[in-house]
């Protein structure tokens, strides 16, 4: 079994929706490095600069994520380098490209397949409408948030006035059309 397969083999999603979506990794190279950037942080528990099997195995648990954590070890260990205790960043996106080239094919061949950036940003706003309304409200972006272990999700003031920034025609949620002005006006700087 090559990496990728074993990589693809180690988790699988236990969510009712079916196959692992496409907007596990997104198209653009330096928005995705970004929000890459992110979730290393997030599963980072001890701000130590490497992520453990362990904090990873949590991290996939708090997102519902099954993982068998000896066939974790057994592909993480492959990407953490000698005298490491874990991934750091660049061993992290390494991982990360070759779970979603065995999930989901290439890049590229996505590219040739066609694949928009808008089924992209649709997928992204399902992981915030936990009951598909189509909207997503202040105790939807709290749940999510808790399930990522932020600490805004502490305070509903708080992620009320996280949507009240997005929200342009102030009804206190946020549509998929605010949603996707929001994800568009996101600017990388630096490297």
């Amino acid at each position: 079994m090559d990496t990728e397969q074993s990589v693809a083999a180690v988790v699988r999603p236990s969510l009712s929706r079916g196959a692992p979506s496409a907007s596990f990794r997104l198209r653009n190279g330096s928005l995705n490095a970004v929000r890459l950037r992110r979730v290393f942080d997030l599963f980072d528990r001890n701000g130590d600069g490497e992520i453990t099997v362990d904090e990873l195995a949590q991290a996939l648990d708090a997102l519902g994520l099954v993982a068998d954590r000896d066939g974790l070890a057994a592909t993480v260990a492959s990407y953490v380098p000698e005298g490491a205790a874990g991934l750091r960043f660049e061993d992290f996106d390494a991982l990360h490209r070759a779970l979603g080239d065995a999930l989901f094919g290439s890049l590229d061949d996505a590219a040739a397949a066609g694949h928009d950036d808008e089924e992209e940003m649709r997928e992204a706003f399902k992981v915030f409408d936990v009951d598909g309304d189509g909207f997503i409200s202040a105790d939807e972006l709290q749940e999510v948030l808790k399930k990522l272990g932020l600490p805004e999700a502490g305070s509903l003031a708080t992620v009320r006035e996280m949507i009240c920034n997005v929200d342009r025609n102030s009804d206190g949620r946020v549509d998929f059309g605010e949603f996707k002005s929001m994800m568009q006006g996101i600017s990388v700087w630096g490297p």
